[in-house]
């Protein structure tokens, strides 16, 4: 596994900054945010270390997704929120601060003053059809 010895999520995964675990296994290494957006948000990160979702290995983001079915029902069960937001930013643009992959978790609860709305755009059939073209082009 590769690791960045400056980056924080490196350091709080190999156990040299504390922090509040509540899930690690070989591939990932789980716990609970220290500024939360709610009650139990909690940050999943791979203890491989990568930037963005794209530069991740195959088996680390895999197990990144199975950490999230674990972690999720029980942060549900324990703060009686019955929803949640699965979050993960790819660079400054998109929001990421701490420049290693991490997923939040953030229980949601009617009336907690979180919200999140985008303005929609129009996507016009041609131009549907040109990015869907270019796309598979690139996969």
């Amino acid at each position: 596994m590769s690791t960045d010895p400056d980056c924080i999520f490196c350091k709080i995964a190999a156990g040299r900054i504390p922090s509040h675990k509540v899930y690690e296994d070989d591939h990932v290494f789980a716990f609970l945010d220290i500024n939360p957006l709610s009650e139990g948000h909690t940050l999943i990160i791979p203890k491989t270390h990568a930037v963005t979702l794209d530069q991740l290995p195959a088996d680390s983001l895999a197990a990144c997704g199975l950490a999230v079915k674990k972690i999720a029902p029980a942060l549900v069960k324990v703060t009686q929120c019955p929803d949640w937001n699965l979050l993960q930013n790819n660079g400054k643009l998109a929001g990421q601060v701490v420049m290693h992959v991490h997923f939040h978790l953030i229980p949601r609860r009617e009336g907690d003053g979180l919200g999140f709305r985008w303005p929609a755009g129009k996507l016009s059939a041609d131009r549907a059809t040109e990015l869907k073209t270019a796309i598979i082009e690139k996969i």
